[in-house]
């Protein structure tokens, strides 16, 4: 099979990939962003970078740091017939937070308490529509950045005031959330297809558990209850090759609270046991799933 992996530049994860898909015996291009020039007046017999046209391709598999290169380059390939992984209408989703939770809530799947507002009177009335502590995120974005615990009324109000004064746009929509007391940890579950096929703790003093921000990574037993929810929220965005990122509530409830298209998975397939690049591959060659253990 012919696959294009589509990069910004060759970081762990794709290494692992490079990796999995010469071992599958896949005729493999390694596609650079910055390389792409797209002629919208054609279709899929133009040339990609690497000399072959799209339409030859049996999957583009998408890994672009830059979500907006990335997600421009799956609508057009999409548009024109040529399968990605992920589609643009996942990415889309996942790409941005208020759509994820329209479509988690849409399919009754469980997540944080949500509000959004537009202006900065509106936004104070989301927080405290959740109730202090809260959490406001910018609606794009990844890493654990420019997240806020908002404690108290004088916070939110300075928080507010400084993104309205110096953010762009997107941070002119207020995605505010529950702030939910988790154990000291949260975790990420990977899913391939319709099935959980591993999951780790993140675990940190800090409230922020991301493994980019600290945390550390430990195996997570992929239970009935954990594969049930995480799949419901995959198939919520429109399913494919996911990172599901869940809260436990002080009741040991599981929340929802972020979907990755574009997963980061190096410090994980250590501590699960799981070769994620390996079942990652083959279900973009085959649409195999691996079960979880």
């Amino acid at each position: 099979m012919r696959v294009g992996l589509l990069i910004t530049h060759i970081r762990a994860e794709e290494k692992l990939l490079i990796e999995a898909f010469r071992n599958e015996g896949a005729d493999l291009d390694i596609i650079l962003d910055r390389d792409l020039m797209f002629n919208l007046n054609e279709g899929a017999e133009q040339l990609a970078p690497s000399g072959i046209a799209w339409s030859e391709y049996d999957v583009i598999f998408e890994r672009c740091v830059s979500t907006s290169r990335g997600m421009y380059a799956l609508a057009i390939l999409n548009q024109w017939g040529v399968r990605t992984m992920n589609s643009f209408q996942t990415a889309s989703i996942c790409g941005d937070k208020l759509q994820t939770s329209l479509a988690l809530a849409s399919a009754n799947v469980p997540q944080p308490e949500t509000r959004v507002g537009f202006s900065e009177n509106s936004a104070m009335e989301a927080i405290e529509d959740v109730n202090y502590p809260a959490v406001l995120k910018p609606v794009t974005g990844s890493w654990g950045r420019l997240l806020a615990r908002v404690n108290d009324r004088d916070s939110a109000e300075a928080i507010i005031e400084h993104r309205q004064t110096l953010g762009n746009y997107t941070h002119h929509t207020y995605y505010v959330q529950e702030y939910v007391d988790k154990p000291g940890r949260d975790i990420r579950a990977f899913v391939v297809g319709n099935n959980t096929i591993c999951a780790i703790y993140r675990s940190s003093p800090h409230w922020i558990t991301n493994t980019a921000k600290g945390g550390q990574a430990s195996n997570c037993p992929v239970t009935h209850e954990l594969n049930d929810i995480c799949v419901r929220a995959a198939n919520a965005v429109g399913g494919g090759i996911l990172a599901i990122d869940l809260l436990e509530d002080e009741n040991g409830n599981l929340l929802v609270n972020e979907i990755n298209h574009t997963m980061e998975f190096r410090n994980s397939s250590a501590p699960t046991g799981v070769d994620i690049a390996r079942e990652v591959v083959r279900f973009a060659l085959y649409g195999e799933e691996v079960m979880p253990a």
